[in-house]
């Protein structure tokens, strides 16, 4: 199988994915170009929006998220639901909108920790509950009925609590999903337990309670905090639970961890709601009705050609745009629902993102994961922060700030306490108009769209087999023909260790979260697992997933020229 040049790829992902076609199925977009032209177009308020916009996205300098890129009627790639009550009702009401989502092309994120556990006493009907995990198996499976677009599969990301009962069967080794990613919603708590040995009881609300119906909406803390009864299923030893989790994970990749009690206090919307779950990519914890509004700053196309530094008025300047432009997205975009709509203009969350770290680090002779290519994040990321943040007040002083935006509530956030003194004082005098801004999505397919390195992530092998709705593809990157090859190393080249230093040194600059693959070896053990997961907490990371070579089949397969394998 001969390797396809990157170019071509790059021609066939757009033609499959992105490019309009007329009612025969007939193409009647043939470039980028076409493209980005019909999106300054719609995206554009006025004359002068849309030859900036259009600035910004010639040449992939800045890519907007898949859903924007392929037009349609919304423009949000993923969401996240909420079941609304513990009741068949409720439950086939979220599967009926998960369907809907996914069939126009979203991904969907659920925590189904507010379900009665397996064997729950059912008063209205005499009978024992199914349990969170059956509902969650009848939802992968209608949603890989799903095919979107014609072509693509659903998205989904589950979530349960650790003090959920259903999560012993949640942590068998080898249990998986067809469509969903998996994670387990740890607390501080729980990990304070884990490193002193403890017990943990697994509980739930005591369902025979007046308050029940009422009062349960999922929220463990605040339905004990009010005091009301709680049931103990079964009590276990906490790292037992724990080297369960880290097995199954070391067995299929999931769970993943969700640290979203981190989440919830360094959100920027703290008093306006609790986050719940992720998205399917983990970049965005989100409330139930949020949504992803995504775009990411390709960082290569920032770099000056003879000298490799970066051009740091042009990055300024395109950032300011990304963020007008992610801002109107909510003004044209066509709401799923009412709700999902409604709370969206409240908050006016978007997501700005970046692509192509590993291409300016190669670039810049600096080796991924290095104790210099930390640092070479916290200058990089703090401009982009910096330049995002003062992008969105400058809208609020044009177009008022969200109607969410409270200013006491929302400076007194930790996130923005972080935030330099000049900036914080523009916030307070004007407001913003986006109360969440920053993230770091995965880019993998609109990555190699515009021929950047995915995401914040290492490039992934020197070529690799690709395989999508258009068949399988090997892919090998640009750079790796040209000059500073000691500085090419790849997912596998980077430690454990360094994984998790680059996410947690990115972290500090988002407000939201980050999608990122800890890649570890196949021969690493559980316990290189369990202790990527304690790195990963212990040094602020809003989440993790790691991914043991081998373990499940490969999306993505390092490919040997010399083996042709």
């Amino acid at each position: 199988m001969e390797i396809v040049p990157w170019n071509e790829q790059r021609e066939n992902i757009f033609l499959d994915r992105y490019a309009l076609r007329d009612q025969k199925g007939d193409l009647y977009e043939k470039t980028p170009e076409d493209m980005w032209n019909r999106i300054a177009r719609t995206i554009g308020e006025d004359g002068v929006e849309r030859r900036m916009f259009k600035a910004i996205l010639e040449d992939f300098k800045f890519v907007p998220s898949g859903r924007i890129l392929a037009g349609g009627k919304t423009f949000y790639n993923c969401f996240v639901l909420g079941l609304e009550e513990d009741s068949r009702i409720g439950i086939m009401d979220t599967i009926s909108d998960m369907i809907e989502v996914t069939s126009r092309g979203g991904g969907v994120g659920v925590n189904w920790s507010i379900l009665r556990p397996r064997s729950a006493y059912i008063k209205g009907v005499n009978g024992k509950s199914s349990g969170s995990v059956a509902w969650m198996r009848g939802a992968d499976s209608l949603a890989d009925a799903i095919r979107q677009g014609g072509s693509r599969t659903a998205a989904l990301m589950f979530i349960i609590d650790v003090w959920h009962p259903d999560v012993i069967e949640m942590t068998r080794s080898g249990n998986r999903f067809t469509r969903a990613n998996f994670s387990i919603n740890v607390s501080d708590e729980f990990m304070r337990a884990v490193q002193d040995d403890q017990e943990w009881d697994l509980i739930f609300p005591d369902t025979a309670s007046p308050f029940y119906d009422a009062e349960w909406d999922g929220d463990i803390k605040k339905w004990r905090d009010k005091g009301l009864p709680v049931i103990t299923y079964e009590t276990v030893n906490a790292y037992d639970l724990w080297k369960a989790m880290t097995e199954s994970a070391w067995m299929t990749g999931s769970p993943g961890m969700a640290f979203l009690e981190r989440c919830n206090a360094w959100s920027n919307t703290w008093y306006l709601d609790r986050l719940t779950s992720y998205n399917p990519c983990a970049e965005q914890p989100l409330p139930v009705n949020g949504s992803c509004n995504l775009g990411s700053i390709n960082l290569a196309a920032f770099i000056e050609a003879e000298t490799y530094t970066i051009k740091w008025n042009e990055l300024a300047l395109a950032i300011k745009y990304a963020v007008r432009f992610l801002d109107r997205v909510i003004d044209v975009s066509e709401d799923i629902n009412q709700q999902i709509g409604d709370y969206q203009r409240h908050v006016r969350r978007i997501g700005l993102g970046t692509m192509g770290l590993a291409d300016v680090l190669i670039l810049s002779k600096i080796r991924y994961g290095s104790a210099e290519s930390c640092k070479f994040i916290d200058v990089l990321f703090s401009f982009i922060r910096d330049c995002a943040y003062m992008a969105s007040v400058e809208l609020a002083e044009a177009k008022g700030p969200a109607p969410g935006y409270s200013k006491s509530k929302y400076l007194s956030g930790k996130f923005i306490k972080t935030l330099p003194s000049g900036i914080r004082e523009a916030i307070r005098k004007h407001g913003i108009r986006n109360l969440a801004v920053l993230t770091q999505p995965p880019t993998g397919t609109t990555s190699i769209l515009a021929g950047a390195s995915s995401g914040i992530e290492p490039l992934f092998s020197k070529a690799f087999m690709r395989k999508d709705a258009t068949g399988e593809h090997i892919m090998k990157h640009p750079l790796f023909e040209g000059e500073r090859k000691e500085y090419h190393v790849t997912a596998a080249d980077v430690t454990m260790e360094e994984h998790v230093k680059v996410q947690a040194a990115m972290q500090k600059y988002v407000d939201s979260a980050i999608s990122k693959t800890i890649n570890m070896p196949h021969e690493c053990t559980p316990i290189d697992i369990s202790e990527a997961y304690i790195a990963a907490y212990a040094s602020g990371c809003k989440g993790i997933t790691i991914y043991r070579a081998g373990s499940l089949d490969d999306v993505l397969t390092p490919y040997c020229e010399t083996c042709n394998i």
